[in-house]
């Protein structure tokens, strides 16, 4: 069974990026799991209080999430044309301190998607997550490429994909990294 990550980048509660992981973890391929996580409950990364007391549980929490995990989705919003901070911080936080780096993200299979009220999807948001991921020694698939534009008319009212290309898409990008994931640990 491989086991994997969904992390939402989104702290709104109809968040179309967790909304998206919802409809992954339904159209996982077999022998395929995907656990979903928010950033609820991580504070902004301060040195001082890391010095003082250590990463917070939350932030404990997800590095072992990270770390337990055969691959991780990054389901990224995007805003004013980049990463959300709240995204940025979490990850920030998880690769602390440096010397878990390679524990937590190294070599670790990663995959990007989003979606975004916006035109562009989240293509400018994923594109800054590349030296970001690249910096922490992940394993980054890119086969392919899951951006859903116009967003708030793809999901109905329960977060459901109504929009039955987007869905083929979804399903798509899945197989794929899951492919990949599957031809890596070979």
């Amino acid at each position: 069974m491989i086991r994997l990550l969904g992390i939402s980048g989104s702290l709104r509660a109809g968040s179309f990026n967790t909304a998206l992981l919802r409809n992954a973890a339904e159209l996982m391929p077999a022998g395929v799991s995907l656990e979903i996580r928010t950033l609820h409950g991580i504070p902004l990364y301060n040195a001082d209080e890391e010095a003082a007391n250590g990463p917070p549980d939350a932030v404990i929490d997800l590095k072992e999430a990270i770390a337990s995990a055969d691959g991780v989705i990054l389901a990224t919003p995007e805003y004013n044309n980049g990463i959300p901070g709240v995204f940025k911080n979490a990850i920030d936080w998880a690769s602390r301190p440096p010397g878990d780096i390679a524990r937590v993200f190294g070599g670790r299979h990663f995959a990007i998607l989003g979606a975004s009220p916006g035109g562009f999807g989240t293509v400018l948001a994923q594109n800054h997550w590349l030296p970001v991921l690249r910096t922490l020694g992940v394993n980054l698939w890119t086969g392919g490429r899951m951006l859903v534009s116009r967003a708030s008319g793809v999901f109905d009212e329960n977060g459901a994909i109504g929009d039955p290309a987007v869905r083929n898409q979804l399903e798509t990008f899945l197989a794929g990294y899951t492919s990949f994931i599957r031809q890596k640990d070979n």
